[in-house]
């Protein structure tokens, strides 16, 4: 192989590692029930509401980062806690109540969509999410003890 053949592979080598270094972080999160009940913690959710918390996220994003819904009244609801743009987001800049980009909550990085959670959970409950009402109000919470 000559210099050139060398380096013009090379050059294609990295760009390919680039790329998939760049899917990679882009990708959504799909978690486990432990793995989510574990990052909530890490992300200092009050252990009492944990059973809570996992419920809200199974029942509004099925524990994906990636669910974007949009709703009837033209919102959008975002990522793992499904946190609408209507107050707490804007779509393509950062605004809202929690002053980000809703896009944000997209990532698996999740520090973000956790903040605004509890800042929305703060204001309203677990009543401000749908399927935590209509699912996990008054119901068997998952059982998360072991993880």
């Amino acid at each position: 192989m000559n210099f050139k053949n060398f380096c013009v592979t090379r050059y294609l080598v990295l760009l390919l590692l680039l790329i998939f270094n760049f899917l990679a972080k882009n990708q959504a999160k799909m978690f486990t029930r432990c793995q989510l009940a574990k990052e909530l913690l890490r992300h200092d959710f009050p252990r009492s509401y944990l059973s809570n918390w996992v419920c809200l996220v199974e029942n509004e994003s099925g524990r994906s980062t990636s669910k974007v819904t949009q709703l009837p009244n033209q919102s959008v609801s975002y990522g793992l806690f499904q946190i609408n743009s209507k107050n707490w987001c804007r779509k393509g800049r950062k605004g809202g109540i929690c002053n980000i980009k809703c896009e944000d909550f997209l990532s698996d990085e999740i520090s973000d969509d956790s903040r605004c959670a509890m800042q929305i959970f703060n204001r309203h409950g677990f009543q401000a999410w749908p399927g935590w009402v209509n699912k996990c109000r008054g119901r068997a919470m998952p059982d998360v003890s072991r993880c």
